[in-house]
C-alpha cells in the first residue's frame, strides 16, 4: 500500500477538509477557487491567471493522462500556457497514480514535485465547491502532518500583473508553418525608435500575464506580435494595433496599463483585450470593476452577443468583472453571461475598440469564439 502524508485544507472561516499528499510537501496558502473543466490540467496549471490561488478541480479524477512535454516556448506541440505552474497548490478528489497517454513524459505528481507545488487528494471536492459557491471564494491554507503552518497569503492585495508580466520586449513573426518565431529581443530603451520590417503589420501585445496561445492565435493570422511589459508606455512604439492580454488578480493594481490605454483611446488605432484586458480597457474608458462572489472558471460558460440571438460556449478564468452600469455613454456591453448576467465584453460605439472577458483562444476549452481574433485583424 502506498504511503502518503496526511494533509489538511483549512479555510479562513475555519472549515477543514482532510486529505492526502501527492505532490511537493510544503505548507502553503492562497485564495481557494474551483474550476469545473473536465480536461486540460496542464493548460490550467500553467495559466498565469491562477497566480496566488489554490486550484480545486471539480472533475473527480486527475493525473490519469500524465503530463506532456513542455517543448520549445510557443511551439505548436507546447501544451503549456506559461513557463511554470502558477497556482500555489492543486486539490483533487482522487489522484491516479498510474497514467497513460502517448505524449506523457512524466506523472502529474512528479511535475508538482519538480516545481515544488503541493497537491492533495482524497478531498470531498463536491462539498468544498458547494461551500465556496455558498460562501464565496475565500483564503485558505494547506498544512501537512509534522510541518509548521504557513502564514496566510492574500493574492488580492498584491500586484500580480507585475509578478507575471515579461520585463523586456520580444517580437514574434510567423515561421513557415505559421508558428511564432522570435524576431528580435530588446530592452525597453532599445525598443523606442526601433524600425521593424514593414513586411508584417505590427500588433503590440501588452503582457499582463499572457497565455501563450494568445500569441499563437495572433501570429498564425500573419501579423508581427511585439510583447511588452505591463507598465511600458506602448504609445511610444510604431504599430498597427494594440492587444491587452489576460492576467491575474485585482485590476486596480495595473494603474500604469490603464493610464497608457487612456492615451491610446484618444487615437484611432484598433484596441482589443481579453480577460484582464477587458477589465483594464473598461477602467481606461472610465468604468468600474468589482470582485465576483466565486468567479467564473470553467470550459462551459454560455455568453450572448448583445443585440443578437447568438450564444457561444466559452472558456473562462476570472474573479473580477466590469460593472455594466458604469460604462460611459460612448461604450456598451458586447457580450453578457447567460448564467448570471455579468459583463463578458465591451465595445466602443464608433471607434475600433472592443474586448472579451472570456478566452477566445481557449486552450483548453471550446473554440467557438476564435473569430474575435479575425475581427481584430480586419481592423488593422
Amino acid at each position: 500500500m502506498r504511503e502518503t502524508r496526511r494533509a489538511v485544507l483549512i479555510l479562513e472561516d475555519g472549515t477543514r477538509f482532510e486529505g492526502k499528499s501527492f505532490g511537493f510537501e510544503a505548507p502553503t496558502s492562497g485564495e481557494v477557487v474551483f474550476n469545473t473543466a473536465m480536461t486540460g490540467y496542464p493548460e490550467s496549471l500553467t495559466d498565469p491567471s491562477y497566480e496566488g490561488q489554490i486550484l480545486v478541480a471539480t472533475y473527480p479524477l486527475g493525473g490519469n493522462y500524465g503530463v506532456p512535454p513542455a517543448g520549445p516556448e510557443l511551439s505548436d506541440s507546447d501544451y503549456m500556457e506559461g513557463s511554470r505552474i502558477h497556482p500555489r497548490a492543486l486539490i483533487l478528489q482522487d489522484y491516479s497514480w498510474s497514467h497513460s497517454h502517448w505524449l506523457a513524459e512524466r506523472s502529474l505528481a512528479q511535475w508538482l514535485e519538480d516545481e515544488k507545488i503541493p497537491g492533495i487528494y482524497d478531498i470531498d471536492t463536491r462539498a468544498l465547491t458547494k461551500h465556496l459557491r455558498d460562501s464565496g471564494s475565500m483564503l485558505g491554507k494547506i498544512i501537512f502532518e509534522g510541518l509548521d503552518e504557513p502564514e496566510v497569503y492574500d493574492p488580492n492585495v498584491e500586484n500580480l500583473v507585475a509578478k507575471t508580466s515579461c520585463t523586456d520586449i520580444k517580437s514574434y513573426i510567423p515561421d513557415a508553418e505559421g508558428l511564432p518565431s522570435e524576431e528580435v529581443h530588446l530592452n525597453t530603451d532599445e525598443a523606442c525608435g526601433y524600425k521593424f520590417d514593414p513586411k508584417f503589420k505590427t500588433v503590440v501585445l501588452v503582457d499582463c500575464g499572457v497565455k501563450h496561445n494568445i500569441i499563437r492565435c495572433l501570429v498564425k493570422r500573419g501579423v508581427r506580435v511585439v510583447r511588452v511589459p505591463w507598465n511600458f508606455d506602448f504609445n511610444r512604439l510604431e504599430c498597427d494595433g494594440i492587444f491587452v492580454s489576460n492576467g491575474p488578480g485585482n485590476p486596480d493594481f495595473a494603474t500604469d496599463t490603464v493610464e497608457n490605454l487612456r492615451k491610446a483611446l484618444k487615437g484611432e488605432k484598433p484596441v482589443c483585450g481579453i480577460c484582464m484586458g477587458n477589465q483594464l480597457l473598461a477602467k481606461a474608458a472610465g468604468a468600474n470593476t468589482y470582485k465576483l462572489k466565486y468567479g467564473h472558471r470553467s470550459h462551459n460558460q454560455p455568453v450572448r452577443q448583445v443585440g443578437t440571438d447568438r450564444c457561444f460556449v466559452t472558456s473562462q478564468n476570472h474573479g473580477f468583472a466590469v460593472d455594466n452600469d458604469t460604462l460611459p455613454a460612448e461604450w456598451e456591453p458586447l457580450f453578457i453571461n447567460m448564467n448570471d448576467g455579468t459583463n463578458e465584453g465591451i465595445r466602443h460605439k464608433w471607434k475600433p475598440f472592443f474586448s472579451a472577458q472570456f478566452h477566445p483562444e481557449a486552450s483548453s476549452g471550446p473554440e467557438d469564439t476564435t473569430f474575435l481574433f479575425d475581427e481584430f485583424i480586419k481592423l488593422l
